[in-house]
């Protein structure tokens, strides 16, 4: 049966509306924080895949609308990045990206290394590494149709959020132990007062409006559309920055720069939308996952990610623990570096949240986690890639 545009819409809200419902029926998908598109589009892909190989039956999704939920929604992580925020993180953010910026190489090195080792294509070794335990669903999707089309890789896809979401559930299971390892070994502890009722402060904030959340829409259309306009102009060749690159560094100049000419933009509406984009984009892509073609390929992908996990406590302990100072701050925003890094921001905010619902509040991780996460990550990741991907051992 071949869905139309429409048809393919409501079947995605459908099944990300069950995803949602699972999830908030089962504790340990929502302990881990396993997102809802991921969990609706693989039930799908379950059930779609049982109905093939039982009854010959086949749901094929129109995915016409999947490159423009992508854009949009980097597009969207754009806009909600406000740059007068940065000085509100300081010096600890600065420290943060420091340390951040060579690990993103670090678990690229890992991935082509693991992957040359077991005979497989280097691409699948950045598939494996901050493509999708960096960058997550959304940049490995991204990333995913561009190695399909432009490299032939045939189940990239389907492989690229397999790895995302294996990382996605060890960075929330190995952040918090490491952190209590280091508040044990070194007698660490909060030295900072309780945060106000924030329950209070948000429900005294005004509802989203109509004119706030088109404000908002323009604002991400405008990046997309300008976002690929630029893309078209630029040449090809050895280094190639991706369309979605574009399309969020013009929603950051959107962003800052029109509040010169006194337009604003709610950014609560702004991430609606842009969490919308996301969870459609997602699910429609695991919908279409070929679960057959990633249960015969994922295998030396479950090695690769448990190097990526020892790599990444040891830089935890050697190098995020002690250039942050060595202090309690420094343990919890250590938890928020794992789940950062092999999962998403959500995955680090929980990690901390575990941390701190025990040993006490660290404000200063809770600040430079989102900042990072917001869009500096996404601009370091892409940056990586680009270089590593000129490569001609990796990109040829």
């Amino acid at each position: 049966m071949n869905l139309d545009l429409l048809g393919s819409l409501l079947t995605a809200v459908v099944v990300l509306l069950i995803g949602t419902l699972v999830n908030r029926s089962v504790g340990v998908l929502s302990r881990y924080n396993i997102p809802d598109p991921v969990t609706g589009g693989l039930l799908f892909a379950i059930i779609a895949s049982v109905a093939l190989a039982a009854a010959n039956f086949r749901v094929v999704i129109d995915p016409g609308m999947k490159p423009v939920l992508l854009l949009m929604f980097f597009g969207g992580v754009g806009l909600c990045a406000d740059l007068r925020m940065l000085r509100r993180g300081g010096k600890a953010l600065v420290i943060f990206l420091i340390i951040l910026l060579p690990y993103i190489l670090v678990q690229n090195v890992v991935g082509v290394a693991m992957a040359r080792t077991l005979d497989l294509h280097p691409i699948f070794g950045l598939v494996s590494g901050s493509i999708t335990l960096v960058g997550g669903h959304g940049t490995g999707a991204a990333y995913a149709e561009r190695f399909a089309e432009v490299n032939n890789l045939q189940a990239v896809m389907d492989l690229s959020m397999t790895v995302a979401t294996i990382g996605l559930i060890v960075g929330g299971i190995i952040g918090g132990p490491v952190a209590q390892y280091l508040i044990s070994r070194y007698k660490l502890r909060s030295t900072a007062r309780e945060a106000g009722d924030t329950e209070e402060e948000a429900a005294a904030v005004s509802p989203i409006t109509t004119v706030g959340a088109l404000a908002s829409l323009a604002g991400i259309l405008a990046a997309v559309i300008g976002g690929r306009w630029i893309a078209a102009q630029m040449p090809t060749g050895a280094i190639t920055i991706p369309g979605f690159l574009w399309c969020m560094m013009l929603g950051i100049a959107i962003r800052n720069l029109l509040p010169f000419a006194g337009v604003r933009f709610d950014d609560r509406a702004t991430d609606l939308i842009t969490n919308i984009c996301l969870s459609l984009f997602l699910v429609m892509t695991m919908m279409a996952l070929d679960l057959a073609e990633v249960a015969l390929s994922a295998g030396p992908f479950l090695l690769i990610i448990a190097m990526q996990v020892v790599f990444i406590i040891l830089y935890v302990v050697l190098v995020c623990f002690r250039f942050m100072g060595g202090d309690y701050e420094a343990a919890v925003t250590s938890a928020a570096f794992i789940g950062f890094n092999m999962g998403s921001t959500a995955t680090a905010m929980a990690n901390m949240r575990a941390i701190t619902s025990r040993y006490g509040p660290a404000p200063t991780s809770y600040l430079i986690t989102p900042l990072a996460g917001a869009f500096f990550v996404d601009l370091m990741n892409a940056f990586v890639l680009t270089m590593l991907l000129a490569l001609p051992l990796i990109g040829g």
